[in-house]
C-alpha cells in the first residue's frame, strides 16, 4: 500500500469480508495505544458529529469492551467487543455487535469478526483491518447501515489526534504526576520572549520545541488560519530554576485574543487525578469568574480556566485517563 492518508476499502462480498487499510504518519507504538486504550479510543472512534463513550474495558485475551456512540439529539447506540487473540503492537481480533446498555446481543443485526494488524512503515504505520461476516447479507446490511463513509470518517479523526494532541500530551509530559508550572500570553511576541528567556536561564525548550498554529491540522467548519497567524506560537515550554517551567502561546488579536499586562498570565495547576481538578477548579472559581469551563481537549488534557475572587489566574490541565 502506498504512503498516503487514504482509506481503501475492498468489499469482497464472495468471500463475506470488508479489507480496510489505512496510513497514519505516527510511530507504531503510538497508533497500537491510540486502537487499545479507552480513553484514546473515545477521542476518535466514532464519525463526527457522533462521540464515543466507553462504559467499560479490558483490552487483553478474554477480555471486553462495553460502549455507545451518541449523536447530535442524544440517540445511543450501544456496542459489545469481546477480545480473543492479541499479540502486542502487532495484532488483535475480536467479534464485535450491537447490544443494549446491559451488553446483552441485539440478535437482529449482524455480528463481525475483526482482525487489526499493525505494521511500521517508514516513521509511520500502516494499519490493516480485516472484518468477516457470517453471511453475505450480513455484510450487505452493515454497508447499507453506511460502515464504509462512518470508519472513513473515523480514521480521519484518529490521523488529526494522532497529529495535534495525542503526541503534544506525549512529548510534553511523560507521567502523571503533580506539578505547578507558570502560563503565559503574549500579542505575538512568544518567540523573541522566550529566546531571551533560554538565554537568561541556559535552559532548552522541552518536547517538540516550539509550537506553532500552523502545525495544527485544518479541522473541517472553522475558518482557516490568518496568514500572519500562521507562524506565531501556539505553545512553547522552557524549565528554568528549581525544576519549574514557563510555558505560553501567542494570543493574537485575530483570534479574539487580548492580551493585556495583568491577564497574561496564569498560574497552571496539573493534578494527578480528574477528581482533585474539578475540586480545585470549583473552589478556586467560587465568588469568582470561570472563563473556561472544565473539559476534555483534543490535546489530551481535561483542561479549564478561571479567576479567582482576587483577580488572579488559574489554569488546569489534568492528563488522567477518563473512565
Amino acid at each position: 500500500m502506498a504512503n498516503n492518508h487514504t482509506t481503501e476499502i475492498i468489499n469482497d462480498l464472495q468471500n463475506k469480508k470488508l479489507m480496510v487499510t489505512r496510513y497514519f504518519d505516527a510511530e507504531h507504538p503510538l497508533v497500537w495505544r491510540a486502537w487499545t486504550e479507552s480513553d484514546l479510543l473515545d477521542e476518535w472512534w466514532a464519525p463526527h458529529p457522533w462521540k464515543a463513550e466507553t462504559m467499560a474495558m479490558d483490552f487483553r485475551e478474554g477480555g471486553s469492551w462495553l460502549y455507545y456512540m451518541v449523536g447530535p439529539d442524544y440517540t445511543r447506540h450501544w456496542c459489545w467487543v469481546d477480545f480473543y487473540k492479541v499479540t502486542t503492537e502487532k495484532s488483535f481480533s475480536t467479534t464485535g455487535c450491537f447490544c443494549d446498555e446491559n451488553g446483552k446481543k441485539n440478535s437482529d443485526l449482524p455480528t463481525m469478526y475483526w482482525k487489526i494488524e499493525f505494521r511500521s512503515s517508514g516513521k509511520g504505520t500502516n494499519v490493516i483491518v480485516e472484518i468477516s461476516f457470517t453471511t453475505e447479507t450480513d455484510l450487505k446490511t452493515i454497508i447499507e447501515m453506511g460502515f464504509e463513509a462512518g470508519f472513513t470518517a473515523a480514521l480521519g479523526n484518529l490521523d488529526q489526534y494522532l497529529e495535534t494532541g495525542f503526541k503534544w500530551r506525549n512529548d510534553l509530559k511523560t507521567n502523571n504526576l503533580s506539578r505547578v508550572t507558570t502560563y503565559l500570553n503574549f500579542p505575538g511576541t512568544t518567540e523573541k520572549a522566550f529566546l531571551f528567556y533560554r538565554s537568561v536561564f541556559g535552559t532548552e525548550f522541552s518536547g517538540r520545541g516550539i509550537q506553532r498554529f500552523e502545525d495544527i491540522p485544518a479541522e473541517a467548519g472553522h475558518p482557516p488560519i490568518a496568514e500572519n497567524v500562521k507562524k506565531m506560537v501556539i505553545h512553547v515550554e522552557l524549565p528554568i530554576l528549581g525544576g519549574h517551567v514557563l510555558m505560553a502561546t501567542d494570543s493574537p488579536t485575530e483570534m479574539g485574543f487580548s492580551p493585556t499586562q495583568g491577564n497574561n498570565m496564569h498560574i497552571r495547576l496539573e493534578p494527578s487525578t480528574r477528581s482533585e481538578t474539578k475540586r480545585l477548579f470549583d473552589a478556586l472559581s467560587q465568588s469568582g469568574t470561570i472563563t473556561m469551563p472544565l473539559e476534555d481537549m483534543f490535546f489530551g488534557y481535561y483542561f479549564g480556566t478561571c479567576t479567582d475572587s482576587f483577580g488572579i489566574n488559574w489554569m488546569f490541565n489534568c492528563s488522567e485517563k477518563k473512565i
